[in-house]
């Protein structure tokens, strides 16, 4: 397990990265980011061993995003290369694993990094499983293993969205009314080979389970968490148009209520894969104004907060952050910090809301009759 040296040396926590795609470069980049750049000063994060289904992809990575004497400012050179994700699980020097595999594999290898020899803590990629069934599963497999499970829901822990948040609660504005969320990318989908991501329905492809986490996390950041809500549950209404090429789905919105609590208010949130996304990215609407935020939506680096009296606007107040690296690493600095104190789940993004999330992607799924080929879920609801 990751230790202090003192009390007054920051935590190495050490990692392992599965799989080598371009979200497990950019984790890898953001954990070589000198943590003191945003002000954290109890944790160091430590890249020991990356691994893929092929040794030679492994060291090609490794080679690539780790330089000699760069892993993570201490010195120690690169991480290690395996040909397998089990070798990462059963790594000693390791004390959490970052999970950055299609959707459709994330139980599978959540399920093993929990059940290995050194069951290991877990960042999954979003969405975190493929339907709540599967998390269910996963999250008593963490619990009995004793191990922290998080989604990696990396928007949630930026600079940005904490001010947005405080913002969205403070009732300078008054109560939230309405907001509107979009992520949408041109994946030129009549172009590509139909073995995309994007395009696959065995990956899991199609824009509600690969970009609707983005939309939908707004709406739990500006509506579900506000303290009015109370962590009331919302209807769910879903539309969905698929693609002939494959059968995913390219263009899909869905609609949340929340009206059970002292909470009014409806979420319009909208995913495509045909399109560019829209500018700005998401609005909230306010009583008394609004919130605009500049895409990308998973990332934002600006927004803009507009005050009204009587329907005149009384000022509008820009914002832009910049910080060193791609924003990854706060989440990453979350999972550090719950597992040295002893946490199995994260109180900024539990396993709750991600239950939420996957619930509300069932739910639109199920009113468009939107299922996955047989054998891609592994855990299903009985009927």
């Amino acid at each position: 397990m990751a230790e202090a040296e003192s009390n007054s040396k920051p935590l190495i926590f050490r990692w392992g990265i599965i799989s080598t795609g371009a979200i497990a470069a950019a984790f890898a980049k953001d954990m070589q980011v000198d943590p003191k750049t945003r002000n954290i000063h109890d944790i160091i994060h430590k890249v020991t061993v990356v691994g893929s289904r092929d040794v030679s992809t492994a060291k090609k990575f490794v080679d690539t995003y780790f330089g000699d004497d760069n892993n993570v400012n201490d010195g120690s050179g690169k991480p290690k290369a395996y040909g397998s994700y089990q070798e990462v699980y059963e790594d000693p020097e390791v004390d959490a694993v970052y999970i950055g595999t299609p959707h459709t594999s994330h139980y599978t290898c959540a399920l093993h990094a929990f059940t290995s020899k050194t069951p290991k803590h877990v960042l999954l990629e979003k969405p975190i499983t493929t339907n709540a069934a599967e998390l269910r599963s996963l999250i008593q497999k963490a619990k009995e293993n004793n191990v922290f499970l998080m989604e990696a829901m990396w928007t949630r822990f930026q600079p940005l969205v904490m001010e947005v948040k405080a913002i969205n609660e403070s009732g300078d504005l008054g109560r939230p009314v309405a907001l509107q969320a979009d992520l949408s990318g041109d994946f030129d989908i009549e172009n590509i080979p139909v073995t995309h991501r994007i395009l696959d329905p065995h990956l899991g492809g199609g824009a509600l389970l690969d970009l609707g986490p983005y939309p939908l996390v707004w709406a739990i950041i500006a509506l579900y968490e506000h303290p009015l809500n109370d962590l009331k549950t919302p209807t769910v209404t879903g539309s969905m148009l698929k693609t002939p090429i494959t059968g995913v789905d390219s263009n899909t919105s869905f609609t949340l209520n929340f009206f059970q609590s002292k909470i009014v208010a409806q979420a319009v949130l909208s995913c495509n894969i045909n399109v560019d996304a829209t500018d700005p990215g998401v609005t909230i609407r306010y009583e008394k104004g609004e919130i605009r935020i500049r895409k990308p939506i998973y990332c934002p680096k600006e927004f803009e907060v507009e005050y009204r009296e009587k329907g005149k606007v009384m000022k509008v107040v820009k914002r832009r952050f910049e910080y060193v690296g791609g924003g990854w690493h706060f989440q990453a600095d979350e999972v550090a910090r719950c597992v040295r104190d002893g946490k199995l789940d994260s109180d900024t993004w539990s396993h709750q809301k991600s239950l939420l999330e996957m619930e509300i992607f069932d739910e639109v799924r199920r009113q468009c009759s939107y299922g996955l080929p047989p054998g891609v879920e592994k855990v299903v609801e009985a009927e």
